[in-house]
């Protein structure tokens, strides 16, 4: 029915979000054959403004339609998987393909259900090394994590697992009725030889997910556009199906027709023009501040067309200033060097209630506040929606940025950075992206091509990356992985260079870098490079120089 294009999504969907983990675990459990829910559906004649199936439909032919209200998650990995077709993410910029490898000697057994995690078995970054970001339960040894992962019947892919003979890429499978390229892959080539019916027996069964048949609830056509809505809302508020923002959104749509064309449009303003992709429930979470002085999505129900009209307009105009003054005042370029969104909300708020007139004393004392609360991480620490709410009142009452600060010290305490509270910090920190950001400042640049570190540069070559200065597979073997990865042993680099470096001890390719370009490409950067301090039998030593250069650099930086 989404091959022909018999099927729609009303405006009120949420986009396609599931992560590769969440098909494999609905393949894995159509598979067992295990029940997979239902599929609610409203068919009606009725003019229901639309969004976009994320995969690939044909035109239908039919005046009637259906409009899918719950089960777009599903529908669409699997239209996705069985066809070979990619799906579209971040409102259409990209396209990603959903593989899943489907395991062929995966245990005759399948009723133990086993918790791996396969992101343990990532390939190699350049260090040496699984990237930090997919690092999991490294107790395990690589032969008993192999072991494990071949419990497994199916896995999102990777590319070593991918080279394993028995692992076959699903939707490879659901394009062939033939069982002949998988077997001769996985070295079968004699039709007695007993692996053979083994396997196709089990290529048929995945095929046999093709004919899997879900049970579709249809809503009767006497049911309007906005009963519709709030019976999507009801559905879809059980469990954690949809989040606070999706559900708004559908409330926001039922009461203003087509308003969906006009965020997506903005939405994605901002991420060419500002080169800021965000979540849309970013940009319906400030508008509801507009509308309401708070941040809670709990009153857009009973909110009037009007006002909500007039807080997206005014929401557009905040977002803007916002956006401009992170990168033009506090040279934050992108979302990545964020601690949370929420403060561009804020800020925008900030902007808003002031119109738009902020003079050069209040602007400092403002780039103040948003760096500050960038780095101690003002809004992700829990209860960011009440954090918020706090600050909106501030700037409500007609508080100053100096008010907004003193909220900050209440909530955290000491506003410059110690060495104790870099200590143990990794990548994922707040005050790592504060970091980067201070070493912009100093105009740090890669230690070879001698570009500035730019993290909007996005082409595969020259994109910054963060560099163990001491790779990984040096010193992991005698040092805590909290010190392997403190933020004091990381610098901002290109990709090639990291490529090139790989996991060289940082005596050899300082010395080798210095003789060339003399010390400032490290110094710029805060990294000791005197010998001794290099040697691997100094890396904690290293780490505590470099920790309180960190420290003083950006207590001078926050300062200004």
């Amino acid at each position: 029915m989404i091959e022909r294009g018999e099927l729609e999504l009303p405006e009120m969907q949420r986009g396609y979000v599931w992560p590769g983990t969440r098909v494999r675990d609905l393949l894995d459990s159509l598979y067992r054959d295990y029940p997979s829910g239902t599929i609610l559906l409203w068919e009606t004649d009725e003019e229901v403004p639309t969004r976009d199936f994320a995969v690939a439909t044909d035109r239908s032919p039919y005046m009637t339609k259906r409009f899918l209200l719950d089960g777009q998650q599903r529908l669409t990995s699997l239209a996705s998987v069985i066809r070979g077709k990619p799906v579209e993410v971040r409102g259409g910029h990209r396209t990603r393909e959903i593989e899943i490898l489907f395991n062929l000697e995966h245990p005759d057994n399948l009723s133990e259900v086993l918790e791996v995690n396969e992101d343990n078995f990532a390939d190699a970054d350049a260090d040496g090394d699984a990237d930090d970001d997919n690092i999991g339960d490294t107790d395990a040894g690589p032969d008993d994590l192999q072991r494990r992962i071949d419990q497994l019947t199916f896995v999102v892919k990777t590319s070593k697992l991918a080279r394993l003979t028995h692992w076959v890429k699903v939707s490879d499978v659901f394009k062939t009725d033939s069982d002949f390229e998988f077997l001769e892959r996985a070295g079968v080539t004699e039709f007695r030889n007993p692996l053979a019916q083994k396997y196709s027996t089990r290529l048929q069964r995945l095929r046999a997910i093709r004919k899997y048949e879900y049970r579709m609830d249809i809503l009767e056509r006497s049911l309007d556009y906005n009963e519709v809505a709030e019976i999507f809302v009801r559905v879809n508020s059980k469990g954690t199906k949809l989040r606070s923002s999706d559900l708004a959104l559908a409330r926001i749509t039922a009461k203003w027709r087509n308003s969906l064309e006009s965020f997506e449009e903005f939405r994605v303003k901002c991420a060419t023009e500002h080169d800021f992709p965000l979540d849309l429930g970013i940009h319906l979470r400030s508008m509801i501040v507009h509308a309401t002085g708070q941040s809670r999505f709990k009153t857009v129900g009973s909110l009037p067309l009007e006002r909500l009209q007039d807080a997206w307009k005014e929401h557009k105009r905040a977002f803007d200033y916002a956006l401009n003054f992170l990168r033009s005042n506090c040279g934050i370029s992108s979302p990545a060097l964020l601690s949370s969104p929420l403060l561009i909300v804020a800020l925008g708020f900030y902007g808003s209630k002031h119109d738009f007139n902020v003079d050069g004393d209040t602007a400092k004392t403002l780039r103040r506040w948003v760096r500050l609360a960038n780095a101690k991480g003002r809004y992700s620490r829990g209860s960011s929606e009440t954090t918020l709410d706090q600050d909106l009142v501030v700037i409500r009452d007609g508080g100053s940025p100096a008010d907004l600060i003193e909220r900050l010290r209440l909530q955290v305490g000491l506003l410059d950075v110690t060495v104790e509270e870099l200590d143990g910090k990794n990548q994922r920190s707040a005050l790592f992206k504060t970091m980067f950001l201070a070493f912009s400042a100093l105009e740090a640049e890669d230690w070879t091509s001698s570009l500035k570190i730019d993290v909007t540069r996005s082409d595969g070559q020259h994109e910054i990356e963060f560099h163990h200065i001491f790779p990984q597979a040096l010193v992991k073997k005698k040092y805590p992985k909290t010190l392997v990865n403190d933020i004091a042993n990381l610098a901002f680099i290109d990709g090639r260079s990291n490529r090139r470096l790989q996991a060289r001890a940082p005596k050899e390719y300082v010395a080798e870098i210095i003789s060339g370009r003399g010390s400032e490409p490290f110094d710029r950067q805060l990294i000791p490079t005197a010998g001794e301090l290099l040697d691997i039998e100094r890396f904690e030593a290293f780490l505590a120089v470099r920790r309180a250069r960190i420290a003083t650099e950006l207590n001078r930086f926050l300062a200004l």
